[in-house]
């Protein structure tokens, strides 16, 4: 029988699926992986029917694979091979050489409701993002409210898939169909509304790590009218790359420290739209300094245009005296 798979062991398949596809592509010598999820509980005696679900669950998924023009294996993958695969994503990141930067399911928890997610990868070479690629983008906006597999059926409900290179100045989008590359592809163009007052403004629903009191100050203080479109996940990101949104902030509390891969695919995408990503000081994210975003100045602005982040930025310096953050 079958044991239906928790978020976490989501997490793992997605991951074991990623690290597979990238070594055979790629070779496993100087392959570096940095990613969120080990395996350390999956390895464990007690674990072995876990592990059996997780095995199945990935093989079924890489049967499909060359639909979509990637390898499979010639023989399913056993035990071992799903634990070599997680094990591989082990890397620390660093400022030297090139690291994969994965997070398996971004919003696994709403994923499993059918809601929106991300499936992040992108590619970090000495400290800078080279691409990014970011499943899965609803193909109409109000997928964003309505789950991503509930806006319809064929291409629509499987969503879009959104990639960009590091200064191709360009950034596309497709549906997650087989064979849709590359007559499908359409490219994204960030929004040019540079007005506070016309803006819509991204946040994260979760209020663990994201100060909603803040945001909201600064949102009034720009004179901002609409009501703020919470989503999960990186999707804050492409919203913006795809003009459905202006702006993204986040401000965490003190004791938060951000992840990278929370980040790197939806920066370079959203950079190569022709949008803006900052720390609130003005200063470009460093992924530089491992698995952490180090040395960020008090929370993250994302912008559809220049002229727009330059205005947010001058009202977080005027708003952050009164802050209690």
């Amino acid at each position: 029988m079958m044991i239906p798979l928790s978020p976490s062991q989501i997490d793992w398949g997605v991951q074991a699926i990623v690290s597979w596809v990238l070594a055979e592509v790629f070779g496993t010598q100087n392959l570096s992986i940095v990613a969120e999820e080990d395996t350390e509980s999956l390895s464990k005696s007690e674990s072995l029917a876990l592990l059996k679900a997780v095995s199945n669950a990935v093989n079924e998924a890489l049967s499909e694979a060359p639909k979509y023009g990637i390898p499979k294996p010639d023989k399913p993958l056993g035990s071992d091979d799903i634990l070599k695969a997680i094990g591989r994503c082990n890397s620390t990141g660093g400022p030297k050489g090139r690291h994969w930067v994965f997070d398996p399911v971004d919003g696994t928890l709403v994923f499993v409701c059918g809601d929106q997610y991300a499936v992040a990868l992108a590619l970090i070479e000495d400290g800078k993002v080279l691409l990014g690629v970011l499943p899965n983008y609803p193909v109409k906006k109000e997928g964003l409210s309505n789950g991503c597999n509930q806006c319809g059926d064929g291409s629509v409900s499987k969503g879009c898939v959104m990639y960009a290179k590091r200064g191709s100045g360009q950034a596309w989008m497709q549906p997650l169909i087989p064979g849709g590359y590359p007559e499908s592809a359409t490219l994204l163009k960030a929004s040019t509304v540079d007005d506070p007052v016309l803006a819509t403004v991204c946040e994260p629903v979760e209020r663990a790590n994201s100060n909603h009191l803040f945001t909201a100050g600064l949102a009034n203080s720009m004179g901002v009218r609409k009501q703020p479109m919470r989503v999960y996940s990186m999707v804050k990101y492409a919203a913006i790359a795809c003009g459905d949104a202006e702006v993204f902030m986040k401000f965490a509390q003190s004791s938060y420290k951000e992840k990278i891969w929370d980040h790197t695919a939806g920066v370079v995408i959203v950079e190569e739209a022709g949008g803006v990503v900052t720390d609130a000081g003005g200063r470009k994210l460093d992924f530089s300094k491992g698995v952490y975003l180090e040395g960020l100045d008090r929370g993250i602005i994302a912008c559809s245009n220049q002229v727009l982040h330059d205005k947010i930025i001058g009202v977080v310096y005027a708003s952050w005296e009164s802050s209690s953050l």
